[in-house]
């Protein structure tokens, strides 16, 4: 039997689109239930008791993004201290751990932003997900995935032309992640440099064409060098 990858989050929606499209992977989906990231007895359990040889760790707070400034009890507790439990747990188990993190960690402002370019996240989103990468980069036995994707097709009526990113499908991702599941450290993840509305527009055809302000706490340029992915995949 192929080693066992538990997947936190498992009613999540990335995990769901995982369960339905991998054909590679060894998985375990645990919804919250069965493994809550709050609670380290909890971790412990389901660990001990599956016995996997990884943690994909999806589970956590995304949107809406204003939630993370509202309410950011929970956006510490999901995103900063969820994963800072499971990384414990994983370290004294010798699991390794892969992070789901994304290109909000980076300020947005130049773009093509490298794995090893200083980060500064611009809002409590990037934030609580650069808080949950302190940890994961304390633990050797581990890979931060920061990535830029969304839902097909796309679920908005407007998208943005003036906000640069390497959007992918989260489709994408399910086929890109056997081939860099086994390295360590970081690597950025997306697709092809482009508005979010060229990227939108591709499928949906009528989506509508807007802008951010530019004080607006959303970077403008997500786009991250993907240099090191090419080389994987």
């Amino acid at each position: 039997m192929k080693n066992l990858i538990i997947v936190t989050g498992g009613n999540g929606r990335f995990a769901q689109i995982l369960k339905k499209k991998n054909k590679i992977l060894n998985l375990k989906f645990l919804p919250k239930n069965k493994l809550n990231i709050l609670s380290t007895k909890s971790i412990k359990k389901s660990l001990l008791k599956y016995k996997p040889k990884m943690i994909l760790h999806t589970a956590g707070l995304s949107r809406p993004m204003i939630e993370h400034e509202k309410n950011i009890s929970r956006s510490i507790d999901l995103n900063i201290l969820g994963t800072a439990n499971l990384v414990k747990v994983c370290a004294s188990l010798d699991i390794k751990i892969i992070y789901f993190s994304t290109c909000y960690v980076y300020d947005g402002i130049r773009g093509n932003f490298k794995e090893t370019d200083p980060i500064k996240p611009i809002n409590n989103y990037g934030l609580s997900k650069l808080g949950g990468e302190c940890s994961v980069q304390m633990y050797k036995n581990s890979l931060i995935l920061r990535i830029q994707m969304t839902e097909k097709p796309f679920q908005y009526e407007n998208a943005y032309g003036n906000l640069i990113s390497n959007f992918i499908y989260h489709e994408d991702l399910v086929e890109i992640l056997p081939k860099i599941i086994n390295q360590f450290g970081i690597i950025n993840i997306g697709g092809k440099k482009q508005s979010v509305y060229s990227f939108a527009k591709k499928l949906k055809k009528k989506v509508k064409k807007v802008n951010i302000v530019k004080k607006s706490s959303t970077p403008l340029n997500q786009t991250m060098n993907l240099k090191k992915l090419k080389k994987l995949i």
